[in-house]
């Protein structure tokens, strides 16, 4: 055999022992992969990060290990600068794209460069190796980085790179207790990284080198020197001009990190509680917690409340929310005035805090009257002094009106006409109609609703009342309030709590009202904002709610432990607030808008007999369904619901009208009743339907059907009032005399 057979053989051999041996070395990583598998748990440990709806940061929580670390997913690469990711692949991976974690060419140059000047002159390490050595910290030894070898084949052979270079983005450490390139641009130069200057790029490319020793607000010099280097090896691969790297170099350095600012911190807190059990494998890639939030807006009204504040004491403490009418959304929450505070109770959420609403429910008590016929804006009513069943009103100022209409009765805010309303409502079914629409109303010793409840006897949070307003602004439905997108809402068909006639007549009449003494009435003539203010028993809490055809806002100010700030308004304090954050909002239509199909616009001359008084009696207010005295029941009403929570002390029955004696019939069956009295009190049973009737001595009748319900798992459950006084002061804040 000649020398070209025993070449080719000795060739032959040399590759079956390579392939062998590369099968052998293959095994061998993947024994070792199944015995030794990559440890994530660095990279999952991301605190939550709380957004805005364009993506902006309001929160950012630390991780568990005290790092204020940003996950970078792969699809947020494209949000990154893509000049600064340039600049990092050139300088420390220019074959990333190309190795499978570890790159040949450079352990050959470090190595050829080690030997030939006797010390290490230039590393090795891919960008998937210093990711593996960012999972795993160890000390920079031969075993260290062959162990980095391996964690990058394992990390290569699992992801993808834009899955790697993500990862690399979410740890690298940028000096102190920040990782990840968002985190470093937020707190090195207060902007997120999707517009760096080529002078910010190269600092940022530099720090994860030494992020301890380059630090620009520790060591400039040191720091501009690295950065000139990064941008000269920049320049060198062709990713930076010369005139621009020079540039680069010579802009001014961060004298120092910046703090990450804190919006909305009392949502961020809700959300990130709800979502800290949803945490686990893969966390870095979990989406951010995104809100409805404006970030611009949120930061305004923040400002609002924190310069406001001090004027009102140390210890006082301001909520506020901004809703679009249409979609719900919130656009700004602000739970208080501030978080760190903790003489105002910063750290409360007074949004969800139940509290007293003074006069804020009496427009929502003029819609449903206007609703159900019971009303016109330009009826009569008697402001006078008056008993109601031992109950006695009186307005905020002792002051009476005589004959009024109502339209100037709520303008007014006078507290007798509103008890008159909610006396021909019925407490109960006012308070289980709110219920029903989704409204948490929470009662003294959940006891059953009285005529009290109109002049703030009832505990409600700004949350729920706000949507309120928003219904009275827009369709008339009580939807959930949004902070989430996606979240659920009701069916489009769902009944309106207020009818376009009831949301028109109570637009205008606030629209009119007056204003605060700090504003022009004819300023806000084209602005049209509707509002109301309140003030609960005690000066314990004020509250301003207005509206126009596009936003709804909501104010309250008060002290989170329920005591007393003396000589507060809902007119004085709160109300100047509403109008300044309505001054960030673009002016939106005003109210109440075109005159819906069916509204009765008339003045008082007008009106049919049995709206020109609400209370000019019987015969005139039958007269609407009856002949001139027939009975007529004027509680409970036709088709209500009601919840037996509500009716503790019994369901009232009451009539007017008729020949006296009276019987009442519940399902055909008498039930006992004084012969004089137009009322009775009936025990009921249990839930179900009821047929109750009346029938005068001359054999007229009228009847009623209705429900009874329990209240169950899917009600707003009763809670108690915010106030944290002694249950006895508790209960005198929700005995109120409201006032404007």
């Amino acid at each position: 055999m000649g020398k070209a057979g025993r070449l080719g053989r000795q060739v032959a051999v040399l590759a079956l022992l390579a392939v062998a041996g590369l099968g052998i070395a293959t095994a061998g990583l993947r024994a070792a992969d199944d015995l030794s598998p990559l440890d994530l748990s660095r990279l999952d440990a991301t605190g939550a990060v709380v957004t805005a709806a364009d993506g902006r940061v309001l929160r950012l929580f630390p991780s568990e290990d005290g790092i204020l670390r940003l996950p970078v997913r792969p699809q947020d690469l494209a949000e990154i600068d893509p000049g600064y990711r340039a600049l990092l692949l050139a300088v420390e991976d220019k074959r990333f794209r190309r190795h499978d974690g570890v790159d040949p060419l450079a352990v050959a140059r470090a190595a050829l460069t080690a030997l030939a000047s006797g010390r290490v002159r230039s590393g090795a390490s891919t960008i998937t190796m210093q990711l593996a050595r960012l999972l795993d910290p160890k000390p920079r030894t031969l075993a260290a980085k062959l162990e980095e070898m391996f964690r990058a084949w394992q990390l290569e052979r699992r992801f993808g790179k834009d899955e790697i270079l993500a990862m690399y983005l979410t740890l690298a450490p940028y000096g102190g207790r920040v990782e990840g390139v968002r985190a470093a641009a937020l707190t090195w130069f207060g902007k997120e990284p999707r517009a760096l200057t080529p002078g910010e790029t190269g600092l940022l490319v530099a720090l994860p080198q030494a992020p301890a020793r380059l630090r620009p607000d520790r060591a400039p010099e040191a720091a501009a020197a690295a950065r000139a280097a990064i941008l000269a090896r920049g320049t060198a691969a062709g990713v930076l001009a010369a005139d621009v790297a020079a540039r680069a170099a010579l802009e001014p350095l961060p004298g120092a990190q910046r703090a990450i600012a804190v919006h909305a911190p009392h949502l961020a807190r809700d959300l990130a509680s709800r979502d800290a059990g949803q945490a686990g494998s893969g966390g870095w890639q979990r989406a951010p917690l995104a809100t409805t939030l404006d970030a611009d807006l949120q930061a305004q009204v923040e400002a609002i409340l924190a310069a406001r504040a001090p004027a009102f004491g140390a210890a006082a403490g301001i909520a506020a929310l901004v809703v679009d009418n249409r979609s719900r959304r919130v656009l700004a929450y602000a739970g208080n005035a501030d978080f760190l505070d903790e003489d105002r109770a910063g750290h409360v959420d007074m949004v969800t805090a139940t509290r007293s609403p003074g006069s804020t429910l009496k427009p929502v008590i003029y819609a449903m009257a206007f609703d159900a016929g019971l009303a016109h804006p330009e009826t009569y009513v008697r402001d006078a002094p008056a008993s109601f069943g031992g109950y006695r009103p009186r307005n905020f100022a002792s002051e009476y009106h005589g004959d009024i209409t109502l339209r100037e009765a709520l303008q007014l805010s006078l507290n007798v006409p509103a008890v008159r309303l909610m006396e021909r409502l019925g407490p109960p079914a006012f308070v289980s109609r709110l219920r029903r629409a989704g409204t948490a109303l929470a009662l003294p010793d959940d006891a059953a609703p009285g005529l009290a409840v109109a002049l703030g006897g009832v505990g409600i949070n700004l949350r729920d009342l706000t949507g309120l307003y928003a219904a009275l602004a827009d369709d008339g439905r009580v939807r959930p309030l949004r902070t989430v997108p996606g979240e659920g809402r009701p069916a489009a068909d769902e009944a309106p709590l207020f009818g376009a006639p009831a949301r028109w007549h109570v637009g205008r009449i606030l629209a009119d009202a007056g204003r605060p003494a700090d504003r022009v009435a004819a300023g806000y003539a084209s602005r049209g904002i509707a509002f109301k203010t309140g003030t609960s028993y005690g000066f314990r809490d004020a509250w301003a709610v207005g509206f126009d055809r596009d936003h709804t806002v909501g104010v309250w100010l008060g002290r989170a432990d329920g005591t007393p700030l003396a000589g507060i308004t809902g007119l004085s304090a709160a109300a100047p607030i509403l109008f300044r954050i309505f001054d960030l909002l673009p002016a939106g239509a005003a109210p109440p808008g075109p005159v819906p199909p069916g509204t009765l616009v008339a003045g008082h001359a007008d009106l049919p007999p049995p709206l020109q008084r609400l209370d000019g009696g019987a015969a005139q207010l039958a007269a609407l369904r009856f002949d001139d005295g027939a009975p007529r029941i004027t509680f409970p009403p036709d088709t209500a619901e009601l919840d037996l929570r509500d009716l503790a002390g019994g369901l009232p029955l009451q009539a007017e009208g008729g020949t006296r004696p009276l019987r009442w019939l519940v399902d055909g069956r008498p039930l006992p009743s004084p012969t004089l009295s137009r009322q009775a009190m009936l025990s009921p049973d249990g839930p179900g339907f009821l047929d109750i009737a009346v029938v005068d001595a001359q054999g007229r009748r009228d009847g009623v059907a209705l429900r009874l319900r329990r209240a169950g798992p899917d009600r707003a459950p009763a809670s108690v009032l915010t106030p944290a006084a002694p249950r006895k002061e508790a209960l005198r804040a929700v005995a109120p005399q409201a006032s404007p």
